[in-house]
């Protein structure tokens, strides 16, 4: 299956949105172990509106740019394949496989579908960010650390904004797709 050239187009786009939101947050915001981060939404945004496939290559290309040495990650080194010995690398590494599923699960362009979709991504990045921040901490950076401390550090205190980051996308998506006259492949 080949992508349209919308879907190119829009899949670059995202992939130029993730670096730009990026950049931004990293010019506002401390440096920190978790930083806060639009990322989540922008690969939310992007599994709403781009087929699985365009989704994940997507958010692949944004990893892809990074890891060559493109300074497009939010914390030193910003890109460049020392960034993998990182602990918030593994989110970064969640979100191909988060944009593919969610992008997947969407059968009906609503409200609904799209929050409920995105719910199950943010799960999907968590789900690989965490065991790969407990693994670099533990292991490589010799910081013993439990999982109650990893959950405290590394999901608790932004659960709550990626549930908001899920609403917000959710509803600019729906209103995307129908302004735009996007055509999105289920």
């Amino acid at each position: 299956m080949k992508l349209s050239t919308q879907e190119l187009a829009l899949a670059a786009m995202f992939t130029a949105l993730m670096c730009i939101v990026t950049m931004l947050v990293r010019i506002f915001q401390p440096v920190v172990v978790l930083p806060f981060s639009l990322q989540p939404f922008i690969m939310l945004l992007a599994a709403c509106i781009l087929s699985p496939r365009a989704a994940s290559l997507s958010m692949l290309a944004y990893l892809g740019l990074g890891l060559i040495g493109m300074p497009v990650f939010s914390v030193p080194p910003y890109g460049g394949p020392a960034y993998i010995l990182l602990p918030s690398f593994g989110f970064i590494l969640g979100f191909p496989c988060a944009a593919w599923v969610q992008s997947k699960l969407i059968r009906k362009i609503n409200l609904l579908n799209f929050f409920i979709a995105g719910v199950v991504g943010v799960i999907i990045y968590y789900l690989i960010g965490l065991p790969y921040m407990y693994v670099i901490l533990n292991f490589y950076l010799g910081q013993a650390i439990d999982v109650m401390s990893l959950i405290k550090i590394g999901f608790l205190p932004f659960v709550t904004f990626d549930l908001i980051k899920i609403a917000i996308a959710s509803f600019l998506a729906v209103q995307l797709i129908k302004k735009l006259d996007l055509q999105r492949t289920f």
